[in-house]
């Protein structure tokens, strides 16, 4: 019967965009908390820091979202050990799709469904990766400009003089 493996993967659909999302925010209370002290604009070391935290973040998001499904084939009795389970997950979320581990006829469909799920769930967080690159990016030369025209003034005696 197709209703309940359609329910079941419709319901890791919804939690695992539920976790991506509270992930996302969460990650962006962090950055938007911690900008003011680490200044990622000031120094390259400082932007190779911040852009690693959103990596590490987002590889551990999805790992959640890949255990999560793992479990639940665990549960069903899809596969007989978590590690099977687990590698067949991976395999699934990333679209790799090796196929040397299948689960049983009946659970198929999750698969194929945790595939499509992977795929956007990585869209987006490479979407979003892309994003704070180029925030940290248009940060650095706002400060940059910023930095130039004060050196400017400086130099010229031009500070507070009107135009």
């Amino acid at each position: 019967m197709l209703a309940i493996p359609l329910a079941i993967s419709t319901a890791l659909v919804v939690i695992t965009v539920a976790i991506h999302m509270a992930g996302l925010a969460a990650l962006i209370g962090v950055m938007r908390a911690r900008a003011d002290h680490i200044q990622p604009f000031r120094n390259a070391w400082r932007q190779v820091g911040m852009i690693l935290l959103v990596i590490l973040a987002l590889f551990l998001i999805h790992t959640i979202q890949i255990w999560i499904w793992a479990a639940v084939y665990v549960w069903l009795d899809a596969f007989d050990t978590f590690e099977a389970a687990l590698y067949y997950s991976t395999s699934s979320f990333t679209t790799v799709g090796y196929g040397d581990l299948v689960p049983d006829q009946r659970w198929r469909i999750l698969g194929a469904i945790e595939s499509a799920n992977g795929f956007l769930l990585l869209g987006w967080s490479t979407a979003f990766l892309i994003s704070v690159v180029s925030r940290l990016r248009s940060i650095e030369f706002t400060w940059l400009e910023e930095r130039f025209e004060r050196k400017v003034e400086a130099d010229t005696g031009q500070a507070g003089k009107p135009d």
